[in-house]
């Protein structure tokens, strides 16, 4: 499997990682759609949303839990922020490893 995602979860690709634990890493996005732009992922390779099982939720909470807790870090969880998990090419996941994204630090019109 050549997934880019995980060789970020196992340092053999480089990104700006925020936050790491032994199941999630969050890292800025190299195109960021806002000015605070995070993905957190899963270190497990899920594909997407509908490789998800009742027994990875647990791990859907530590993640939008590790969001909020970046959201404070970033100081933009007072003005608001989004977090996105799209499935699917037609809902813009370029990536095939399960991710959150976090975005925030201004307007988010028109950002989905």
């Amino acid at each position: 499997m050549n997934c880019i995602f995980c060789s970020i979860a196992k340092k053999k690709a480089s990104a700006e990682i925020v936050y790491e634990d032994d199941q999630l890493v969050a890292f800025k996005d190299i195109n960021p759609k806002a000015p605070v732009h995070i993905l957190i992922i899963p270190k497990e390779h899920i594909a997407s949303v509908n490789d998800l099982t009742e027994i990875n939720e647990p791990l859907l909470g530590q993640m939008i839990i590790r969001a909020k807790a970046l959201a404070v870090k970033s100081k933009i969880a007072r003005s608001g922020y989004k977090l996105v998990l799209n499935c699917g090419r037609d809902a813009g996941q370029l990536v095939d490893h399960l991710h959150l994204h976090l975005l925030g630090g201004g307007p988010l019109d028109g950002i989905a």
